[in-house]
This record gives C-alpha cells, structure tokens and sequence, in this order.
C-alpha cells in the first residue's frame, strides 16, 4: 500500500485501484501518522494536531474512535488488515517511510543534493527531477484547514523550493562546464531555464539563492546589464524590507560581473557565515524525545526565539544539540555554564563564533562586544544555541533580544530552567521521559523511552544487561522513582557496575548517595544528583527556599489552597512565591495544581529536616487532608459526586500519605478516621485493594475498636478484607453494625458489609425480614436507604434467595433513580444481572445489562465499563455464544490492563480460556487459565472467585485432555479457597470432579459419601454438594434414605478421615470404570 500527501491525500494497494480516505478529520489522522511513517506518533500530538486548542472533552477516546474508523478505511474494499498500531505511548502506522511521497521525496531530493555536492551534476540532476516529479500540487491540499496542516505546508513549501534551487544548481553547473569546454550553447537553449528563474525570483524576490543563479545564468549567455539590473532590485529591496545588504557571497558576485570576471563558485549552502559547525559529537545514542524534537522543529519554523525550559537533568541541552542537529544550516553551540553571573555574555558568543578583534569586510569592527556581535551576525542565516542560560537570565534575555532585532536571519535556541521571559519567546518544557505506570503490563514497559535509556546506558557499563522478565520491573521502578530524569537514569545505570539492578532500585530511598559518581568529563554540576538539584536550589532567594522546602511535605500535586493552609505561615504573597518556583523548575504548574519531581521533592525534604520543621509540616498535611476526604466523603452522597471524585483524584496521593504517616506515627484514630472517610471513594474508584493494604496495616495494630470510634473500626475491617494475603473474620464488623440501631455515619457501611460478610446467617435473615430490624440502621435519608436496600439485596443474592435480592434491588434502584445517583443506579443494575443469571434468567439480564453499559460510558468509568464487559461476556458465554463473549473479553482485556485492574484481566483471560477449552484448543485453554491465576492478587477479594473458577477450568481442560491426576490436584486446591461457598455453581462443579469418577465405576454410595466427606473440607458447600450431578444419580439409584444416611455418614467426618477417603478416591479415579455407570 503506497500514500499520497504531496498533493490531496491518496491511498493505492499495489495490488488494486487507489482510493481516498472520506472525512477531513480521517484523513487528517492519516497524514499526521504518514508524517511519521513508521514511528509511533504520541497521542497528545495527534490530538493537538487533530483538535488545536480546542480538544474535545474526552479527547483520548475521540481519538481510538478516529483510529478505529481510520483501520476500518485502510482495509479498503478488499477488507485487508489495516496498518495502524497501538502502543504505549500512541500509534504507528506499520509501513515502509519509502511508500509515502513525502519520505520518497526526502530522500531523492537529500541524495541529489549530495551527488551536486560531489560534483556529480548529471546524477544530481536526474535525482533531482525525479523528486521533484513527486508534486502533484499543493501538499496536504484536502486537510488545510487541520490545525497542524500550517507550520506543515509552509515547510514542505521550503523543502521543494530548495530542491528546486539545487537542481536549478546543478543544471547551471552543467551549462558553466560545456561553456568551458567551448561546447557553448545557445541563448535559446537557455530560454526555459532563464523564463522559470524569474518566475521564481518574481514569486521570492528576497531570496538570495535564486537571485543568485539568475545573474550567473544572464551573465553566462552574455546579459550582464539584465545581471547588474537584478542585483540593484534585490539590493534596494532589501533595504525597504528588512533594512539590511545583500549577503556577502551576492556581492562578491555581483564585483565579478562588474568587473566582467567569471562568477565565483556558488556558496555551499545558504547563508554560510564566518563561523563553522561546533556541535560537539555525541559518545551515546539519542533515546526517545521524537514529539520534542518535532515541536521544536515547528517552532524553529515560526518563531526567531525558542527556549527549553525544564528541571536540572531534564536533558535540554543534548535535546538541543540533536534539534540542532536536524534543523540543517549553520548552527552555533554557546555554553553559558561556566559564565559567571554578571559576565559579558556576548564576549561567551564572540568565543563560541571564533571572531577576533579584527576587521570585518573591510570595516573597522566596534570594541564593545555586544556591538560587534551585531555587526558579525548582520544577514548571517544562524542557528545560535545558547546553553544553560538560567543564572544568566536576566543577561542573556538582553544580548537575544538586540541580536534577534538587528540580524533578521539569525535564529536563538536557549536552554535554562526558568523562560527568558521576553516577547517572542517560544517555549518547549522538557520533562522527565515517560515512564510506565505500575498498571503497564511488562511486556510493553520496554518501549518506554526511559526504560530504553536505562537498558541503553546499563549495556554500556555491564555487557550483556538487557532488560527481561527477570529485570523489567526493578528498572520500571528505577525510572518512576527517578521522574524519567535522563541525568537521573544515567547515573542509576552506572552503578550496575558494581550493584545487580534490583539492589539499585532497592537504594534509591537515598538517591543523592547512591548516585554520586557519573561521567569524569561532565559539567561538575553534572557529576551527580545532588549537585544537579543544589543548582538550582542556589539560585533561589531565602523565601523561595522556605517554600520550596516546605512543599516537599505533598506527596502528589496540591492546589493553591492546600500551598496556603498547609505551609503557612511564610510572610510573603505564596502566590508571588509559588510563581518563581515554577519559572526556575524547581515546581511544575499543570491545572492549577502544582508538584515537585520526586529527586527535588528528596532534597527539599532534607532542608525541612534541617530546618526542624518537618514534623509541624506533617502534622499540617494529615489535619488538611483528614478535612478533605471526610467533607469529600459527604459530597460523594450528592449531586457534586463527579466533581468530588475528580477532586479527590487530583489528591489522592497526598490522601494516602496523610493515611501513612498517621500509621506510621502511631496516631491511629486519626488513621481510622481516614480509612472510612476514604472508604467509599475506593470503591468508587476500583482502589479496593490499594486501601485493604493499609487498612490490614492499621487492622493488625489494634485489638479492636478504640473508644468512640466502633464504626470507623468496622468499616477499616471490612476494607482490609478485600486485599491481602489472610482472609479476615469480618463478623465483628457486622456486629458492629447490627449493633448501632441507628444508621451510621458512614453509610457506606450498609453496602460494604453485605457485600463482604457474605451469606446472611439465620440471625440475620430474621433481623432483615423484623419490620424494624434493617430499617433502624437505614434512618430518613433517601441515599442511605437506597444504598442500605443495596446492601440487603446483595446479602439475599448470596444467600441464593434470588426473589428477596431484585425485591430490595428494586427498591434500591428507585431509590437511586430518585437522587440522580448515577454510581448507585449502575451498581444496582449489575446486582440485577447477576440475580437475573444465577436464577437461570439469562433474558432478563438484557436490558439492566445495556442500561448499566450505557450509563457507564457516560461516566467515562474504565473499571465499571471492564466490570460490566466481563458480566455481559461471561452471559454470553453461559448462553454458549463464544464469538460475542470472545469479543467481550477482549475489550476487557483492554480496559483492565488501563484501569490496573489485575482481576479483571484475570476473569478476562480466564473467560478466553474456558472459550478455548469449548473449541477443543486444550493448550490454549490451559495457558491462559495459567496466565489468569498469575495474575491474580492472592487473596484479593473478587480474585478469589476467578483463582476459583480458573481451578475448575484446569481441572475440566486436564480431563478433557485425559490427565485425571493433574485435574483432580486442580479440583483439590479448590477446596483450600477462601471464598469456596459464595459461588455454588464454581464449587458444585469441583465437587462433581473429585466424586465424579468414583461414581462412574460403580461405587454409588462411596461417592455419596465423599460428597459428604468433602463438605467437611470445604464448610458452607452443603447445598452445593447436593447440587452436583453424582448426587442426582446417586439419589436416583440409592433412593432418598440410604442417600441421606451415605451423606451423613461422610460429613460427620473429621478433616483427617475426610482427607484420607479422599487420597484413597484418588486411587479409584484412575482405575477403569465400570459398565454402563
């Protein structure tokens, strides 16, 4: 498949008619991805370049909408997989550069450009011509108005236009060669090439180039007046234009023509200056930085002045060596690190340009530096880098200001931690390289440009390294816990000279030790992290520095209310104060909310330290953040629910440290309080296990409930329930509750406590059927009672009373309903659909189904959305729909893996596993149950289900593959789950396993007995014994008494006699079954 984009945009297989892309939008996608054929296109560039300033509000799943349409048009009629792929970071299209005209063309137009360097005309004219013949009109024709279609067009405009120049080079050169030869040529041979000079010199009467080869062209076939007329124009308008001479290579040819001398040779590119090349050769690969590199290129385009602005060891200055690099023309490097405050900046330029104190062009040059600067960069066509411009700012904004307004082609590309603050000024941050989140799957963490960096330097120091299954995680942690700082990585790597990957990552709790040694030949300030951060933290004034420190408390991001509540007092506008943190890099700025990178949060934290204000601060941040989550806890139960979410999103880091320090300082009530403040908003979010891990923290540091704090007690138990390694007794929780009379103050308690505790006892089914048992916890207010009648039906769904759980589901979802609860209307309408397929009502979990779906996407909830595709594909699956419930599981895959769901990728991969086992793939089937149970969180609630169900599914493949032995240690495990008898389908299907076989040769009475032996090892699982197959057959055969007596012989067992009859089954399994059984 070939494209098109110097012209309309045009899509043609090799193997069939070209056709178009229909939508400006689509096809403005599919430029932006041709622009970088090959390469990943980050998302946030597709979606500035898609929707400018004006994103839509959910701008990322406008944008996989777009690449799915975008697949679905580049299959074409004949329906062939479309090349668009998905990565990390954003989306590449899988081709070959060389099958868009754009790429073709670079590259034909770069090898005649380099054959007329080599004095091989001919060839260069041939290549030439044949690049040029690429152009079907104006690029990017049909997308003009895409707001990246711009800067584009203007530089695609140039790149021809200088292709055009070289061939016209090249044709000129070959005509100045047959002259010399005495070939000569007539002047009406000359005529085309004359005729398309002045019309391009009438379309760009100011560039010199072409004017250029329009003299020497007249002055060849003998015009030298015409030549001498086109010389006086350009120079009189140059001086109305722009106020400057031609170039001094124009007016050496035009002293030539006066004097009737042959032409000099043409410069060797544009602009040349009196300066050369001084971009320092790079020992290391560049990694990563395609999106800046491509920004700084559009802003080189559009703007004199471009600054990379970023923290120390953000890498700017080697971003602007490699921009430099790229950007073509004549380039100055001037380092300003060893400039001392106060120095003569320019006298740093003049250095950098190797200009002496002589005279220029037969001028006396000015002593002062600045002055002379002007007169050498005066129509020089320059690239200026200044370097590390931060403690010079004030100075160097000056020089860039009176160079950048006296030499009209000179450009300036700085490097400092803070803006130089000027007009014109455009400015490119430089953070950190992205990193992977926790929730990236390892597989794909590897394509991560700081990951890559690590792997890059770490080979370099020890051979061999690569980063694998064994070391992938440790350098995802090294990379997050360094910010994705290039300095930062590099010197982690170095250490694994000495130090295995892991024992890195494990040292970095002392950062500015470990990596103390990096490269000899670095800037001193580069040598290590601390002198990196101590930088910076040099060039602030006193009140910055009380700032500054004090920040380092937040563990996260913190608005200017928090800035102000939690730091005061610091007698000075904190505004004013926060404001030159975020110019000097020293604190990031993102939707009014402000951070400092984990390295510089390190040092900071230090200076409170020595400061002594460390533990004030502390005790601020937990007293700020207790407020917030109990008043976001209250919000939550309300109309302003999606704002306090999001609200308590932008905080959650800071929520659980405040959570962790008041552990970790001994203050548990203030931890308690936390805990159900927090509670709910876990659940809403899918952090169940995030918050079980320090609630079983605190769990397991109390005897029980501290005074006046029972309830906050029950609900910090029933969170640790739902993570970890040991399954907790929650019936004092329950208690707890049952005891109130009165409804609680967290009423996320009612929920949260039938959903955990499991089947109601036959106590509590009385006290829920009391017209005055449930209803006292459940008080007046409408959204407790909703949630309450929640909370009841999912105590009555375990217990299997199907027609109780939709009565109070019913009452609940009207009661949501009423409220505009959309959090509380999606859960009950999952709880209806799960009643709906327990009951064996598949059809009726339809609608609630749908509705659930929809509501879902209009809250953008990924892990709803996952929870729900899972519900709707195991549906499918039951109703033996395997394509649909394929396709469910798939899509759950996806939302798992980016909601850091481990759970629910497991479900998923164990539903694609059970499809595979149905369609005979018995490896398949095997390997992804294998993959689920890895991925399931041991003891997690909810993972406990599925390590359930991926047990039964083993054992069922290993049977099918006849392997009974493996396939009863499967079904054995079983009967070790924590949660065995909350799903009885799952356990009756075990337990037909383990007794199945022992029934099938023969022995009716020892498999009932079995069956009871087995409730003995698996309490609670009485009902679902009877529900097996074996005792139906075996009632049947036995009769009704002498099946009850085998029963109860078996469960009146002991754990060790039951084990022992079920060894000795083992045996039977595998002996040869009997007929007709």
């Amino acid at each position: 498949m070939r494209f098109g984009i110097l012209g309309a945009t045009e899509v043609y297989p090799v193997d069939g008619q070209r056709f178009a892309v229909g939508g400006p939008r689509l096809r403005a996608l599919l430029v932006l991805l041709l622009l970088d054929a090959g390469r990943v296109v980050p998302a946030g560039r597709l979606i500035d370049g898609l929707y400018g300033d004006d994103p839509p509000a959910r701008a990322a799943n406008a944008l996989q909408s777009q690449v799915s349409r975008l697949r679905q048009a580049l299959s074409g009629p004949a329906g062939r997989p479309a090349p668009v792929e998905f990565h990390p970071a954003g989306y590449r299209l899988a081709i070959d550069p060389d099958d868009v005209d754009l790429h073709r063309f670079t590259g034909l137009a770069g090898a005649g450009q380099a054959a007329l360097a080599a004095g091989d005309r001919p060839r260069a004219v041939e290549l030439l011509r044949e690049a040029l013949g690429l152009w079907r009109g104006e690029p990017l024709a049909d997308v003009r108005d895409a707001p990246f279609a711009p800067a584009w067009v203007a530089r695609l405009r140039e790149r021809r236009l200088a292709a055009i120049e070289d061939r016209i080079e090249a044709e000129l050169g070959l005509a100045t060669d047959g002259r010399a030869a005495g070939a000569g040529r007539s002047p009406s041979a000359a005529e085309p090439l004359l005729t398309e000079l002045r019309e391009l010199v009438g379309a760009y009467p100011l560039r010199e180039r072409l004017r250029g080869q329009l003299m020497r062209l007249l002055h060849l076939h003998g015009r030298r007046a015409e030549a001498l007329i086109a010389f006086a124009d350009l120079r009189r308008l140059l001086a109305d234009e722009l106020g400057t001479d031609p170039s001094a290579e124009l007016v050496a040819l035009h002293t030539a023509l006066l004097r009737d001398e042959a032409a000099p040779p043409p410069p060797p590119a544009p602009g040349v200056g009196p300066g050369g090349d001084n971009l320092p050769s790079q020992l290391t690969s560049f990694v990563g930085r395609e999106s800046e590199l491509h920004r700084i290129g559009e802003l080189l385009g559009s703007a004199r002045l471009v600054t990379l602005h970023g923290p120390g060891g953000a890498g700017k200055t080697r971003l602007a060596i490699e921009a430099a690099t790229r950007h073509g023309g004549e380039v100055c490097l001037v380092e300003l690190a060893a400039v001392a405050p106060g120095a003569d900046v320019a006298a740093a330029v003049l250095a950098a340009l190797d200009l002496r104190d002589t005279a220029l062009g037969g001028r006396v040059v000015p002593r002062d530096t600045a002055d002379r600067l002007v007169a050498a960069l005066a129509g020089w066509r320059l690239l200026l880098v200044l370097d590390n411009c931060e403690h010079l700012v004030a100075d160097a904004a000056r020089l860039a200001a009176r160079l950048l307004g006296a030499a009209p082609l000179l450009r300036v590309l700085a490097t400092s931690r803070e803006p130089l603050g000027m007009p014109g000024e455009a400015l490119c941050p430089v953070a950190g390289l992205p990193v992977p989140s926790a929730a990236v799957p390892p597989a794909l963490a590897r394509e991560y440009p700081a990951v890559r960096l690590f792997a890059d330097r770490a080979a370099e120091v020890a051979p061999g390294f690569t980063v694998d299954a064994d070391t992938v995680e440790p350098v995802m942690r090294i990379c997050r816990t360094l910010d994705g700082l290039p300095l930062a990585i590099e010197l982690a790597a170095a250490r694994l000279r000495a130090l295995p990957v892991a024992e890195v990552a494990a040292r970095l709790d002392d950062r500015f030790r470990l990596l103390n040694r990096g490269s000899r030949v670095a800037e001193p300030r580069h040598q290590t992290l601390r002198a990196v951060v101590r930088w910076s933290w040099d060039l602030l004034d006193e009140t910055e520095r009380r700032l500054a420190r004090r920040l380092s408390v937040f563990a996260g991001s913190a608005d200017l209310a928090a800035v102000e509540r939690v730091c005061a007092p610091l007698d000075a506008d904190v505004v004013d104060v926060l404001s030159g943190l975020v110019d000097k890099s020293l604190v990031e700025a993102a939707g009014g909310r402000f951070r400092m990178l984990e390295t510089v949060r390190a040092f900071a934290a230090e200076q409170l330290a020595e400061a002594g204000e460390a533990e004030r601060l502390r005790d601020a941040h937990t007293a700020y953040f207790l407020d917030l989550a109990r008043t976001g806890d209250a919000r939550l139960r309300g109309p302003r629910q999606l704002e306090w979410l999001r609200r308590l999103d932008a905080d959650r880091d800071d929520l659980h440290a405040a959570l962790r320090q008041a552990v970790a300082a001994g203050d548990l009530g203030d931890a308690l309080r936390l805990v159900a403040a927090l509670s709910f908003y876990w659940w809403l979010r899918g952090l169940r296990g995030e918050g079980a891990a320090v609630a079983g923290q605190l769990v397991d540091r109390l005897d029980g409930p501290p005074p006046g704090l029972a309830e906050e007690y029950a609900l910090c138990l029933l969170v640790a329930s739902l993570g970890g390694a040991t399954r907790r007794d929650v019936e004092p929780a329950t208690a707890i509750l049952w005891r109130l009379g009165r409804p609680p103050e967290y009423p996320f308690l009612l929920y949260l406590s039938g959903m955990v505790a499991g089947p109601p006892s036959p106590e509590r089914q009385a006290l829920l059927r009391a017209p005055d048992g449930w209803d006292r916890l459940l008080g007046s207010d409408p959204w407790t009672r909703a949630l309450g009648s929640l909370g009841a039906g999912m105590m009555w769904l375990l217990g299997g009373r199907f027609d109780r759980a939709r009565a109070e589901l019913t009452i609940a979802l009207d009661g949501f309903r009423a409220l505009g609860e959309r959090w509380g209307i999606i859960l009950v309408l999952t709880s209806l659909v799960e009643v709906a397929y327990r009951a064996g009502e598949p059809t009726a979990a339809a609608g609630p189904l749908e509705q659930a779906l929809r509501l879902a996407d209009e809250l953008g909830s990924t892990l709803d959305m996952a929870e729900l595709l899972r519900t709707r594909a195991d549906g499918r699956l039951g109703a033996d729909d395997l394509t649909g419930a394929e396709d469910d599981y798939r899509r759950v895959v996806t939302f798992a893996q980016s909601a850091g769901a481990p759970e629910l990728l497991a479900a998923a991969h164990l539903g694609l596993g059970e499809i595979a086992r149905r369609r005979g793939d018995l490896t398949g089937a095997r390997q992804l149950c294998e993959q689920a149970l890895a991925e399931c969180p041991a003891g997690w609630f909810g993972a406990e289900v599925v390590r359930l169900a991926a047990l039964v599914t083993l054992g069922q493949t290993a049977e099918a593959a006849g392997d009974p032995a493996t396939a009863r240690i499967h079904y054995r495990q079983v009967l070790g789950a924590t949660v065995g008898a909350w799903d009885p389908p799952l356990v009756t299907a075990a337990l037909e396993g383990l007794a199945g076989p022992v029934l099938r040769r023969g022995a009716d009475e020892r498999a009932v007995v079995l069956l009871g032996a087995l409730t003995t090892l698996l309490p609670g699982a009485v009902a679902a014994a009877h529900a097996t197959p074996v005792a139906a057959v075996a009632r049947d055969r036995l009769g009704d008494t002498a099946y009850e007596r085998a029963f109860a012989q078996g469960a009146a067992m002991g754990r060790p006699e039951a084990t022992a009859l079920l060894d000795a089954a083992d045996g039977v399994a595998a002996a040869p079954s009997a007929p007709g059984a």
